[in-house]
């Protein structure tokens, strides 16, 4: 059974590529059920606009917590 964790990321361009373009980043998150994620920074670079990573983001685990997906929700 999957698992889904909600989370919201305002993070502008220039951070990103400063702060989480190395090969090993990774980025803490505070999910909406108040739980904290860490992620690898290069699940977000599909997500890199020229105005950074922003917008409300559902991560799917498995029964593992083992990645599933990531999508942008809002």
């Amino acid at each position: 059974m999957n698992k889904f964790y909600y989370f919201r990321m305002n993070v502008t361009y220039q951070a990103f590529l400063s702060h989480y373009s190395g090969v090993a980043s990774t980025v803490v998150v505070m999910t909406e059920q108040g739980l904290k994620l860490q992620l690898p920074a290069s699940r977000f670079r599909s997500f890199l606009t020229q105005l950074g990573v922003k917008g409300r983001f559902r991560l799917t685990v498995d029964q593992h917590n083992r990645f599933v997906n990531l999508e942008q929700v809002g």
